[in-house]
């Protein structure tokens, strides 16, 4: 166990050292809250979901939804390290006619559909948990959400209709970092309660630490055993994590790192990798 959670975290801090290079290079893009999924992201792809990178469409394979899209590097740098596309590649995010647009689409390879206009992701995941019902498919479907974007309306009708059908097979994950675009979420349109609003909707809740690896494996492990319901993992997340001028700062929720913030970025993350290896 502690070899892979140090696995993980290494792919952890090697995605965060890739978002602040892309987003530096693209001079755009959104750091804030893809900072802050990362280590669920890490987790997903490198332990949790069943995937196949040299063939993206294996029917079998575990689907995810990246509901909170214009957080793309996260996923883009998960896929590279994963073999998805060459690494290469990263360096060409947000340009004309390149593969990694500012919010996903399907001419990547391992991205499922479109994502990026709020509220709509848990929608297109309940539809794919219920086509794998339908089929008697055993894969699961994951919707990672942000916490500014389940203020609207149309989260809670797929959250409504996702307990209807007792669809056990989803994971809905709750970015919970406590920032959207416009400043703190509490100050914009309160969330809580928000484990209460879930269960009340019918959802097996869970909450967790999003930047203790262990405890989002061991999140993800106890939706695989619920039954006749799906469940929502809360994950209580930094915006901008492993940056220090970057966390709980608003204004990097849309702005890329100047190459000046970038160097100080990288130094900073590079110490972290540093001791995490000095404590194993």
């Amino acid at each position: 166990m502690k070899k892979k959670l140090k696995h993980l975290r290494s792919k952890s801090t090697e995605i965060r050292k890739l978002i602040i290079k892309m987003l530096t290079r693209a001079k755009s893009g959104h750091p804030g809250g893809s900072l802050s999924s990362t280590d669920i992201i890490s987790c997903l792809y490198f332990e949790v979901m069943r995937h196949d990178p040299k063939n993206p469409k294996w029917p079998k394979r575990d689907r995810f939804h990246l509901s909170k899209g214009h957080c793309c590097p996260a996923v883009y740098a998960a896929l590279a390290l994963n073999g998805y596309f060459p690494e290469k590649e990263l360096w060409t995010l947000r340009k004309l006619g390149s593969v990694l647009q500012g919010h996903p689409d399907p001419i990547t390879p391992g991205i499922e559909v479109a994502s990026g206009s709020l509220g709509q992701g848990l929608s297109v995941a309940l539809g794919m948990a219920l086509a794998a019902k339908l089929d008697k498919e055993d894969w699961r479907t994951y919707c990672l959400m942000g916490d500014g974007e389940i203020q609207e309306g149309n989260i809670w009708e797929a959250a409504m209709a996702a307990a209807h059908f007792k669809l056990d097979n989803l994971c809905g994950i709750l970015d919970y970092n406590h920032f959207q675009i416009d400043g703190r979420v509490e100050e914009i349109m309160n969330l809580e309660p928000v484990v209460n609003k879930w269960e009340s909707f019918g959802w097996h809740t869970i909450q967790c630490d999003g930047h203790n690896i262990e405890e989002l494996l061991e999140s993800f492990s106890e939706a695989k055993t619920i039954k006749q319901k799906p469940t929502i993992i809360i994950t209580q997340t930094v915006k901008g994590k492993g940056v220090s001028f970057m966390e709980h700062v608003v204004d990097f929720h849309g702005r890329a790192p100047t190459e000046k913030e970038e160097k100080i970025a990288l130094g900073e993350l590079q110490d972290i990798e540093k001791n995490e290896e000095d404590i194993q």
